[in-house]
């Protein structure tokens, strides 16, 4: 085979490759999800791919809503590890009816939330949208409650799920975050 051939081949295994890297995206991580209050939106693989999460859904008026405090310190505590913890706000439980300028404004300036949030979004069983049903899937259940967690691994693989009464600073949480880091 001659140099030139070979370099075009060379060249042509290297675009092939990067296709397939390209396209292995987590099927949990495999959705373009709008920033909340937002036009900008972002695939989840492109920004959050290699990164443990905690995808968490939240709401406002919500027993639970002071997770909010611990859920921020998780994020700080751990970000520079490769760690981030994604917010979805949800109304399926009648405690998120806040247009999402109102939700954005209420955790930047209750709680200065500075870990992503995202639209609002479907949760449970009956009305989850595809990231929700995605990770309900894998984890075997389907948030019953606002701050309902899922912890995913750097592969994207969902390796635990926590109810609303599991904190953000409970032992069991956090050292479940850090066996992934």
């Amino acid at each position: 085979m001659s140099l030139a051939r070979r370099f075009f081949t060379g060249i042509s295994l290297l675009a092939a490759g990067s296709a397939v890297l390209a396209d292995s995206c987590p099927v949990n991580l495999d959705f373009t999800k709008r920033y909340l209050a937002s036009e900008q939106a972002v695939r989840l693989c492109d920004e959050y791919a290699g990164k443990v999460l905690l995808i968490v859904n939240t709401a406002s008026y919500c027993g639970f809503t002071p997770q909010f405090k611990g859920l921020e310190a998780l994020y700080q505590r751990y970000r520079e590890q490769g760690f981030a913890v994604l917010g979805f706000p949800s109304n399926d439980f009648l405690q998120e009816p806040r247009s999402e300028p109102k939700v954005r404004e209420f955790c930047e300036l209750t709680y200065s939330i500075d870990f992503p949030m995202f639209e609002k979004t479907h949760v449970s069983k009956r009305r989850a949208g595809p990231l929700y049903r995605a990770l309900a899937a894998e984890a075997g259940q389907y948030p019953r409650w606002n701050f309902h967690k899922y912890l995913l691994d750097r592969a994207g693989r969902v390796v635990a799920s926590y109810g609303a009464r599991v904190t953000p600073d409970s032992a069991q949480l956090t050292n479940a975050i850090e066996s992934l880091l």
